[in-house]
């Protein structure tokens, strides 16, 4: 491996060093891995990173150089306590392959030569610069998956392929961009895009890791929308000392575990989880005939490396395809070939960890028709498969419990779960618009014309929640004529959700008018009994709205307070000309 550097830059990599920034399984807080990230190269002379590797690449020396600082990285690397079972990511530039001393298997050598792992190296990549050839990132990462090395790519999202890197390569690891992340709990749109390249990634056994997450109530977000691994200054801070880089970070351990919002004790995911050993990579093909042949029942056995991370799934009608062909025939009956072909057997299977919120296991399972179940980790090692029966099951035991907790009349959530929501509000620190609904005159009315008529009154006003407010919307009936909307929303369209209220207590007014003779209705009121027994002039049905804005920098937001204002509040709305209050809580 004879790649000798001139003066300068075997003086520039004297100069230059690694920091390490550890990555954490977002549902444990222990960590999965490293990235090495280069420093001091102001010191050596350049503005920035890419100005050093621009230089390095007109003197057409890029390989031969960064074959030198993946040695540098890796000794460090083994600095690190406990080492063996911490993964290194290292970036790569894409113009590697443009370099004519390029050369496969050097990378190897520098991992044998230290008795590194493979399996513990990644490969990052990223796909937000443009390179010379249109196919660079592609090729680039062709190479080292052929390589059998993990890959990632780096700021998904906002580079030049995109998807179609997903479908062309499908990479072990993407890192979600800074930009979806930033603040994303005050903004729909880059919660909505960040959920969409999380599942997908997902159903794809994808990897995904939410990247350079700076704040609580980021790091919520991304381990509700189902991010495997979380790295950013809200964990750690890159740092050059190795003894700074811990097993497991308290802050996010304790964040982990005093985290109820959205607990389910009524449902626990483990019981129906199948804990079926699973193969491995280095399998020999007839070694799993024999597998298949001994549990015939078997019909899919998930796969491992050799940090027994899951890979994928291997199905029975893979292997019964591949030994009824010439081809699989004939590797059967030949004993030279000791290795299997079985990563072009593997399918990608959707991965999670066990702890993970259950709804997001149930909308990865509903999203993917041809899915046969989830694998579950447990701190990123196997720990067993969620059949597609057992999410099914899992499905209908969560629609009973909705069932017993919504309201049998309207069909809307209920007190349970609006308490659910109302913690949910006070555990972060989101823009929040809470409006409690009160009709106003219904026991008149519902003295006048009867239980069933009060009926259809209740379930008029619900179904104008469900249909005028999307599903951005919380909508809940408290019982009787106390109705419970919420929504999440950034504080500047507060206005616009106002007025949206306001319209749905005048759409409720006009509609209600339906319910009432023709007499009633010409009159405007109604006569019936108030609660000391005399006749009364009640007006029509409406409504009254107390709008509680919680902002985030309201720090007094516990359920308690919450409701305290709601119960003082909607006697005051009641007394409003246009039936609204609103108020914020400090």
């Amino acid at each position: 491996m004879k790649n000798n550097l001139p003066k300068k830059w075997i003086q520039n990599l004297k100069i230059l060093d690694f920091a390490f920034q550890p990555i954490l399984n977002i549902h444990t807080g222990k960590i999965f891995a490293v990235e090495a990230l280069l420093r001091n190269y102001k010191e050596a002379g350049f503005t920035s990173i890419f100005e050093l590797f621009d230089e390095v690449y007109k003197d057409n020396l890029l390989y031969s150089f960064d074959l030198k600082l993946r040695k540098k990285a890796f000794k460090k690397y083994m600095m690190i306590k406990d080492y063996e079972n911490i993964k290194l990511f290292y970036n790569l530039d894409n113009r590697l392959l443009e370099m004519p001393n390029y050369k496969q298997g050097n990378t190897s050598k520098i991992l044998d030569s230290h008795n590194i792992n493979k399996n513990n190296i990644c490969f990052e990549i990223s796909e937000r610069f443009e390179v010379s050839s249109s196919n660079g990132i592609q090729e680039l990462l062709s190479h080292y998956k052929n390589e059998k090395f993990c890959i990632a790519i780096d700021d998904f999202g906002v580079g030049y392929s995109g998807y179609k890197l997903l479908y062309d390569i499908t990479p072990d690891v993407i890192k979600i961009d800074r930009f979806f992340l930033n603040n994303i709990q005050n903004d729909m749109k880059k919660k909505l895009i960040a959920r969409c390249i999380t599942h997908l990634a997902i159903q794809l056994g994808i990897k995904v890791i939410a990247e350079g997450v700076e704040s609580k109530e980021e790091f919520f977000i991304c381990k509700d929308l189902g991010c495997h691994f979380v790295q950013g200054y809200f964990v750690q801070v890159p740092t050059l000392d190795t003894n700074e880089i811990c097993k497991e970070y308290q802050h996010i351990t304790n964040l982990v575990k005093n985290d109820k919002r959205l607990t389910n004790p009524e449902c626990s995911m483990e019981q129906f989880v199948d804990k079926q050993s699973p193969l491995t990579m280095d399998m020999d093909m007839s070694s799993i005939v024999d597998f298949f042949q001994k549990n015939p029942h078997t019909r899919a056995v998930p796969i491992v490396n050799s940090n027994y991370e899951p890979v994928g799934i291997l199905q029975e009608h893979s292997i019964k395809e591949l030994i009824y062909s010439p081809y699989g025939r004939s590797l059967m009956s030949n004993d030279s070939i000791k290795k299997s072909k079985l990563r072009y057997l593997i399918e990608p299977c959707g991965t999670t960890e066990i702890n993970c919120n259950i709804s997001t296991i149930i909308e990865l399972f509903s999203n993917n028709p041809e899915s046969i179940g989830i694998i579950l980790t447990k701190n990123s090692k196997y720990h067993g498969f969620l059949s597609a029966r057992a999410i099914i099951t899992i499905m209908n035991e969560q629609n009973l419990i909705y069932a017993r907790e919504q309201n049998p009349l309207t069909k809307l959530p209920g007190n349970s779960m609006i308490e659910k929501y109302l913690y949910e509000v006070s555990a972060n620190k989101n823009f929040y618009i809470l409006c409690y609904f009160d009709l106003d005159n219904f026991k008149a009315f519902n003295d006048a014309y009867g239980f069933r008529n009060g009926d259809r009154a209740l379930q008029l006003f619900a179904d104008i929640l469900k249909k005028n407010l999307s599903h951005d919307f919380f909508k809940a009936h408290i019982g009787g004529d106390d109705f419970f909307i919420a929504i999440e929303c950034k504080e500047s369209e507060q206005e616009k959700y106002i007025r949206k209220i306001d319209k749905l207590i005048k759409k409720f007014c006009d509609d209600a008018r339906e319910l009432y003779s023709k007499e009633d209705k010409e009159n405007g009121f109604i006569l019936s009994t108030n609660r000391d027994g005399d006749k009364k002039k009640f007006p029509l049905l409406s409504t009254s709205a107390s709008i509680l804005l919680v902002r985030d920098i309201s720090k007094k937001r516990d359920t308690a307070i919450l409701n305290e204002i709601f119960s003082f509040q909607k006697k005051v709305a009641k007394q409003e000309e246009n039936h609204i209050s609103i108020s914020s809580v400090i």
